[in-house]
Parts: C-alpha cells; structure tokens; sequence
C-alpha cells in the first residue's frame, strides 16, 4: 500500500486533526482555545481557511485567512530574503617577492575594493628561479600585508609555504 504524499506548509482546513485549536480570526484577534470544528465552522462563515500556524503549540495556533494569498506573502518573502543575501568570494590577489612600491599600492587599492565589498582575499606570493633561496623576503612583504589591513581585514589563514609560493588568506572584519 502506497504512504499518502508528504504536503509541505502548514496544515489548512480538514488537515488539520486535532481536537482542540486556538483561533485567531482574520482580524488577527485571539478568539479563544475552542473544537476544531468550531474553528473549522468560523473560516466557514468567513468565506475563508483555517490555516495551522504553530503546529507545535499546546494547544495548535490556527488563524483565519486566505490560503492562497498566505503561500504568496511566503514566497514574496523567501524572494525577497534570498535578493538581499551575500555570497562571500574568494578572490585572489597574486604578487612576487621582489615587487615595486607603486605595484603594491595597485594591489592594495584591489584588496581594499575586495574588502569592502564584503569577499575574502587569498594573497598568492610566487617564488621563481632563485627567488626560493630567500623566503624570508616574501615573509616580510606578507606581514607588511597583513599590518596595512590590519583594521579591516583580519587573518583567516596564516602565511605558508606550499610548493614554490606561500600563500596568506584575509577576511574582511
């Protein structure tokens, strides 16, 4: 024998199989803990439907109001929720051990953008040739990085080395 179809949202009308609710009407005033079919009989009357609010209340909260314009305030809302949420980038700045004073203000003013628009940043230091003979000076310039955003950006993976470059991630505050 086949289960019956799993319904999501709230319970609405004869769904609803619990002896006792507490009614709200559609003016949004608290009618009271009454039968359900009481409640059931009162969205009747108002040409309207018994929807379950708080399932999990002792007893359920039901109120009086228009399904279908209930599931539609929801999606409005679910909508508009995900419109306003962010997604954090990681976005990559990459520079080498030896680079030039007027490079690196290009790359921080970069960084500085990157921060503001709320995205974490992977500092990428690449050793070439005989650059690797002195990780010391990359060392140096990823601590430099790390004290100029220190106020707006903190450390969320220490400098290291892997490979041929060494490798610091930063977050925004």
């Amino acid at each position: 024998m086949q289960a019956p179809p799993v319904k999501d949202g709230p319970r609405i009308n004869d769904e609803i199989r619990v002896p006792r609710v507490l009614l709200i009407d559609q003016n949004g005033e608290k009618q009271g803990e009454m039968p359900t079919s009481a409640a059931l009989e009162a969205a009747e009357e108002a040409g309207l439907d018994l929807v379950e609010i708080v399932p999990n209340a002792n007893p359920p909260v039901c109120k009086i109001l228009d399904y279908g314009k209930f599931k539609f305030q929801e999606q409005k809302k679910k909508n508009e929720a995900r419109k306003r949420q962010k997604v954090v980038e990681l976005k990559e700045i990459k520079l080498r051990p030896n680079i030039d004073k007027h490079d690196y203000d290009v790359k921080a003013k970069s960084m500085h953008r990157f921060f503001e628009e709320g995205d974490k940043v992977k500092v990428t230091l690449r050793f070439r040739g005989r650059e690797m003979a002195h990780p010391e000076l990359g060392m140096k310039l990823l601590q430099q990085v790390k004290a100029d955003f220190d106020e707006v950006a903190k450390v969320e993976y220490e400098p290291r080395m892997e490979g041929r470059q060494m490798i610091m991630i930063l977050a925004p505050r």
